[in-house]
Parts: C-alpha cells; structure tokens; sequence
C-alpha cells in the first residue's frame, strides 16, 4: 500500500478585489494568528466567498475550497484508497491535503453537509487540531498554517436545516449582509465594469427585489447577482434582458413572483 498526497493549489498572487464593510479583515488576521477556526454567516452572493480569497492573498497561504452537498462523505473529505494498476493507493482527500499542508481549508455552505460528516471537524476545530484518519491508522496535527473556515446561509436554511449549537461554538463567527448601497455600487462599479449610474440604478433594483421577501421570495439578489448582470451590459446586452436573466430568473420559478420581479426590471429599466 502507497499513499499519495495531493498538491495544494498555488498561493493567488494578485490582490482579490474586497472591499470592507468595517474591522472583519483585522479580526481574520487574529483568528489566523491563534488558530481560531472561523464562521461567516450571511445570504448568498453577499462576499463570503471573495472575502475568504483576499484573506488567503493576505496570510500568503493556499486555499483549498470544499463545496458542500448532501452527498458529500467522510470519505470525499479525508481521502480513501484507489487502485492504481496492481497496487492500492491512499489519496488524500481535500481537508487532509490542507492539514498537512497548512492551508486554509474553506467549506462553502457547510450546513449542506450531512451530520455525520461533519463530525470529522470537530477535532479540528478545537484546540487539538487533530484528524484521525482511521483508514490508515494515522492521528494527523495540523500543521501551523491550517486554518478552517466555513460558511452557511442561515436565512435561506431557516426550518429546513440548522447547525448544531455543539458545532457552532467551536467557531470565531462573522455576520455579512448586503453591502449598504453605496458600497456595493462601488463594487458593481469595479467588477461590472459599468458607469456609476449604471450601477446605481442596479442597487436600486436589487433594494426593490429584496423587499419581495415579504411576499415569499425565499431570498433576495446578492452583489454577485448585480455584478453578472453589470457585465451583459457591459457587453452589450439590454438592460431588461440583463437583469431578467441574471436577477430574476436566476432567483425563482415561481410565475408570480417573476412577474413582479419583470415588472421591477421593467420599470427600473426606462
């Protein structure tokens, strides 16, 4: 039996644009420094995900980033044994790769998880820092590096699924939201590669179509929603055709809600 390990990604050498909301990169950087694994809670599209790549930019340290699922395993986890023509290999699965690497390990939308998985983060998000991989027999500390960062939507989770409070307290947590409106015009701005009136009037738009939660819509556009539909005009698509194809089909089935987001896009449009 051999193993293999798998290499980590290259550290990102240009600067990922973030812009902050207030002291959050400050406080990352003192989670890193004494190893405090981190939790950022906020709706999708917001800039958990971005955020999590500048502070790897910033720590010079390679992010693996797992995309959590229902199906996901244990296994697709740690690693697991492959053949490899007539011999039987370990291979590391992403968390092992970045424990003995020391990376930062992201799982986006942990919550999608199923329970038992998550379990092999325990050990790791207390002061141990270990993972058992029973497989093969080894007990690994993470090396100085590793730090463990998660994400979950708790709006859009709310009465469907939850995070144990034995899970969550083992975590440094960091509430996101929506930038306030001139901010995320300044980011619409840069990533979309639209005016600011442009932009503007997106802003407004998505402030409109958040406001549908009231009437059911289960979540409402994010900044990257805005920035997709910022770059179709960029490029020249319509106005109307942008926003209904990045904004709100991309948001919901429902043929009433659709049509009071048309309506928004519509009259946003002019």
């Amino acid at each position: 039996m051999h193993s293999s390990g798998a290499a980590l990604p290259p550290v990102e050498t240009r600067e990922p644009y973030y812009l902050p909301r207030g002291s959050e990169r400050e406080v990352f950087m003192a989670c890193a420094e004494r190893r405090l694994p981190v939790l950022l809670k906020g709706p999708t599209g917001c800039g958990k995900t971005r955020f999590v790549e500048h502070m790897s930019w910033r720590l010079r340290r390679p992010l693996v980033t797992i995309a959590c699922h229902d199906d996901l395993s244990a296994s697709d986890l740690t690693g697991r044994f492959l053949l490899h023509g007539d011999e039987t290999v370990w291979v590391d699965g992403p968390l092992t790769t970045a424990v003995r690497g020391g990376a930062i390990c992201y799982l986006d939308e942990v919550i999608e998880a199923r329970s038992d998985t998550l379990t092999v983060l325990h050990p790791l998000a207390d002061e141990r820092r270990i993972l058992p991989l029973d497989k093969t027999g080894e007990l690994l500390h993470a090396a100085s590096g590793f730090l463990l960062v998660v994400t979950y939507n708790p709006g859009y989770q709310r009465g469907m699924k939850e995070l144990k409070n034995s899970f969550r307290q083992r975590f440094v947590a960091f509430d996101f939201d929506y930038p306030e409106p001139a901010r995320e015009r300044e980011i619409v701005v840069h990533e979309g590669g639209v005016d600011a009136r442009t932009a503007d009037r997106l802003v407004h738009l998505a402030e409109q179509v958040r406001r549908l939660k009231e009437e059911g819509l289960p979540e409402g556009p994010g900044t990257r929603s805005l920035v997709a539909a910022a770059r179709l005009i960029a490029a020249g698509v319509a106005w109307t055709e942008a926003c209904t194809s990045a904004i709100g089909a991309a948001l919901t089935d429902d043929a009433d809600l659709g049509a009071a987001i048309r309506d928004l896009v519509t009259a946003s449009g002019g």
